[in-house]
């Protein structure tokens, strides 16, 4: 630690710089009681880096008296009870008790050039409310998310399976609130549910499940939950669902083949990718997947929803592939221009061309993703994933649609 960076944790821990000028010395003040007289005292972080060169010729060159007590911490101070309020975080505790909701701000940093907030910040969103949510619940160990039941059995949450439906996007400085909680899934899983919703209107944007197992940290192995973790997180457990599922049965996605028709190779996990757990962050994979996806399409179209189901963790060593294969297989339906793709609505459907007239259309298309392993004798699965888009919606003018423009589709 240089004499400055010495100087300013000193300073930030309400300790104040003396300067001497008689003795030519550098001396600390502790708790208001000053360890030598003096004439100056340094009370603004100006003064403090104007007299840096100071105090680092001081230091060598003179005595200097540091101070030998332990200096108080700068870092977190995780609660071992819960907390109802969290104001650093502007969270609180809800749903009698055991949700949690927090207000958050779109930042300019969260926003792509059209000035809404990417998926990549969602999906960050939701991790940083679930981590919160435990930190707030007095539960959290020294692990990323994991209780002090399952620090000291060596167990790390990891995801299985996730599922975002996104209705509307956020804007750059909008207000937003971040709804989460947990619930049982199965005997040794746990669901955690999200919304996000407007602050001012109350209108619910995104909507997002998750289901979460356990794996021994040191075999990499999946485990059963403990009874004593299950005791400490089965009080929170809240039977409720974000999102309701067709029939309670989780969508199946298939798993593509080597001759997808959109594929990057030699993907490498960058240090900055990986998460305390050691393996690649699950946002990571969302950002392979949607990379191989045509430029031209994504400017034309907007991600409605995308489920991800997970199969192995990826580590900073591994080479990945990732391939997407559009659910229309001719990829014509992808290509065709909005007043063409509204003509071909109203065929398959027996309309006249005149129902859509000066209306908004919004049309549903779909991708299949898969991340993999490769270098090895055979690849392995990272995580399955599909995506369903819509096209940026578009009002047709009347003129569009003309018995002349069906004619011209039609041939």
């Amino acid at each position: 630690m240089t004499s400055l960076q010495h100087f300013q944790t000193l300073f930030s821990s309400k300790y104040y710089c003396i300067r001497n000028p008689n003795e030519q010395n550098l001396s600390i003040k502790v708790n208001g009681i000053s360890r030598l007289p003096s004439s100056l005292i340094v009370t603004s972080m100006r003064k403090v880096l104007k007299t840096s060169s100071y105090i680092a010729r001081a230091t060598m060159a003179t005595k200097v008296a540091y101070v030998n007590e332990t200096l108080p911490s700068a870092r977190q101070n995780i609660p071992t009870k819960k907390q109802l309020v969290d104001p650093v975080r502007q969270g609180v505790i809800i749903e009698g008790g055991v949700g949690y909701r927090q207000t958050v701000v779109i930042r300019s940093y969260e926003v792509g050039a059209d000035k809404t907030a990417t998926l990549e910040s969602i999906l960050n969103l939701l991790q940083e409310t679930a981590l919160n949510h435990v930190w707030v619940s007095g539960l959290l160990g020294d692990g990323f998310g994991a209780t002090h039941g399952m620090v000291r059995n060596k167990l790390i949450w990891v995801v299985t399976r996730m599922q975002v439906q996104m209705d509307q996007y956020p804007i750059w400085g909008e207000v937003m609130e971040v709804e989460t909680w947990v619930g049982a899934s199965g005997k040794n899983g746990m669901r955690r549910d999200w919304l996000i919703r407007s602050q001012a209107t109350g209108l619910v944007y995104a909507r997002a499940t998750s289901t979460w197992v356990m794996m021994n940290q040191e075999t990499r192995r999946l485990s059963k939950m403990p009874e004593e973790v299950r005791a400490e997180i089965s009080p929170w457990f809240i039977d409720k669902k974000a999102i309701q599922e067709n029939n309670n049965t989780p969508e199946t996605i298939k798993k593509l083949e080597n001759n997808a028709r959109y594929m990057k190779h030699n993907l490498k996990p960058k240090r900055s990718d990986l998460d305390m757990n050691q393996h690649v962050n699950n946002v990571k994979y969302v950002k392979w997947m949607l990379e191989t996806i045509p430029e031209v399409f994504l400017e034309r179209h907007q991600l409605s929803s995308i489920t991800l189901e997970y199969r192995r963790e990826c580590g900073s060593s591994d080479t990945v592939q990732s391939l997407s294969e559009p659910d229309d297989k001719d990829g014509m339906f992808m290509e065709r221009t909005e007043e063409e793709s509204c003509i071909k609505i109203c065929r398959e459907n027996s309309l006249p061309v005149e129902v859509l007239q000066g209306k908004s259309i919004k049309f549903t298309l779909s991708y299949t993703h898969l991340l993999q392993i490769t270098g090895l004798s055979k690849s392995q699965e990272i995580v399955r994933g599909r995506t369903t888009w819509l096209r940026k919606i578009t009002t047709f003018p009347i003129p569009y649609l003309t018995s002349h423009n069906v004619q011209r589709i039609m041939l």
